[in-house]
């Protein structure tokens, strides 16, 4: 295992078919390679597409949502990307400037990836702003907010 491998606390897959929530791990290697993450989503296309959430080293998350052939992506702290090269990746895909040392923690990428599940742009940058929570804690309100909350706190590690 890589050091980068080790920092990725959790990978997983949400998608929604026959209005059903399902919510499933991925190998950790993945939050690694965006690519290979956009390839698996293609695999669960969902009633809704699909989306990933990875959370790395305690620290943030970024998730990725397709939608047919529309990627959307959102990144809880551009800073990270300073630090870690798959916040870089994330940073790069959406066509953002690095961020400096001296940047302002603050999410980055699409604030209306959840809309349509019930999480305004507001309500997901406030959850994204609390910077004293850990991922898996944000993730699980995002969770709650779009409907999928007890199968996502099921696998957790």
């Amino acid at each position: 295992m890589s050091d980068d491998e080790g920092v990725v606390d959790f990978v997983v897959v949400v998608y929604r078919e026959a209005g059903r929530w399902l919510v499933e791990t991925a190998p950790r290697q993945l939050g690694n390679d965006l690519g290979k993450l956009v390839d698996l989503l293609r695999e669960r296309p969902g009633d809704d597409g699909s989306l990933a959430f990875v959370s790395v080293d305690e620290d943030f998350f970024y998730a990725v949502r397709l939608i047919g052939g529309d990627l959307r992506m959102l990144l809880s702290d551009v800073t990270a990307a300073t630090d870690w090269p798959m916040a870089r990746d994330v940073v790069e895909r959406l066509g953002l400037p690095y961020p400096d040392d001296d940047d302002p923690v603050q999410p980055a990428g699409d604030l209306t990836i959840f809309a349509d599940l019930g999480l305004d742009p507001m309500s997901l940058a406030a959850i994204c702003d609390d910077i004293d929570t850990y991922p898996d804690e944000l993730l699980l309100r995002i969770a709650a907010r779009a409907g999928f909350g007890p199968q996502l706190d099921d696998v957790l590690p």
